[in-house]
């Protein structure tokens, strides 16, 4: 009766903790994609306003022909394109995880949807397993149920963690992919300016859009590990600025897009994702580290359990 009260309240104590998790995480998700919404509409009529200038600059004009006089006029314009091309692909960026969040939001509403009102259900096998001890108390059977209660609330915290790590490798994965592609494209970028030609810019861009790719990747993908690590910061050893590790990739489209052809800015955000993928990479050592000592907290209770089982008598003291 004891045992299957006892894995009953495992079980929904999982579940609930569970649906805790992703209530906050909707809480967030919904926050985040109102702010994704305003940018939007910022970025669009900040483009709307860029490409006017361009169509100006482009229109016959007294100032088109005063700019040609003073030899600026190809200058400007190509300024003016390329901070077009900046919000362009911003605003690419923020639809893209406008559509992400949506998604996130409509997985998470129906997990929790599933789960039901494990509330009331927490409830009722709590009372039963409360009456179960008020009629069959001893010394023992107490301590066996504060273990068997404290490893359950271990096991649903490991799983957690395995989550964070899990979330936390996919991010490593992407920023992995960014570096060896932006390498790439600081070798054909050498070349290039040594007169590589036409072949050798179009492999370069080809690798930079590639790098672009999995740099986005790596944003969409830090943004559920965010959400984990801000799930378990409160009982986690976790030294990191997790709302910032969501904005790493600023510099990479305000710098890098603003002009492919300076070899610079390629070297630069290289630096850069490498740093990011140098803190995620701790992030992660740190975790998995958790993980292991987590596993070895669990074996000690169980092998807690069993002895005072088999001889009535324990020595644990996390509850002492």
């Amino acid at each position: 009766m004891v045992q299957e009260l006892n894995e009953q309240l495992i079980s929904v104590k999982g579940k609930l903790r569970k649906k805790q998790k992703w209530k906050k995480q909707l809480i967030d998700y919904k926050k985040e994609l109102t702010e994704t919404k305003h940018m939007i509409a910022d970025l669009k009529e900040k483009l709307s306003s860029e490409q006017a200038d361009v169509e100006k600059m482009e229109g016959l004009s007294v100032t088109r022909w005063l700019l040609t006089l003073k030899g600026t006029k190809e200058e400007r314009l190509d300024k003016e394109k390329q901070e077009v091309a900046i919000v362009q692909l911003k605003l690419e960026e923020a639809i893209q995880s406008k559509d992400e969040i949506d998604q996130t939001i409509d997985e998470l509403t129906k997990k929790i949807e599933l789960l039901g009102n494990v509330e009331n259900e927490y409830s009722d096998i709590l009372q039963r397993k409360e009456r179960y001890i008020l009629e069959n108390t001893s010394p023992t059977s107490i301590q066996l149920d504060k273990l068997i209660e404290l490893e359950g609330d271990m096991i649903a915290f490991l799983n957690e963690l395995n989550e964070a790590v899990s979330a936390g490798s996919l991010v490593n994965q992407s920023l992995e992919k960014a570096v060896e592609f932006l390498e790439k494209a600081k070798g054909w970028g050498t070349f290039d300016l040594l007169g590589g030609g036409a072949i050798s810019g179009a492999v370069k861009h080809s690798h930079l859009d590639r790098a672009t790719e999995h740099i986005h990747q790596a944003q969409s993908r830090m943004r559920r590990f965010q959400k984990e690590l801000s799930d378990i910061e409160g009982e986690a050893d976790i030294q990191v600025n997790i709302p910032g590790l969501l904005k790493f990739a600023d510099f990479f489209f305000d710098g890098l897009i603003a002009d492919w052809m300076v070899q610079g800015r390629i070297e630069e955000s290289l630096d850069q994702t490498k740093t990011h993928h140098r803190q995620i990479k701790a992030v992660l050592s740190n975790l998995e580290g958790q993980v292991t000592q987590k596993r070895r907290e669990i074996e000690e209770i169980k092998t807690e359990k069993k002895n005072l089982i088999e001889t009535g008598q324990g020595k644990y003291t996390y509850f002492e």
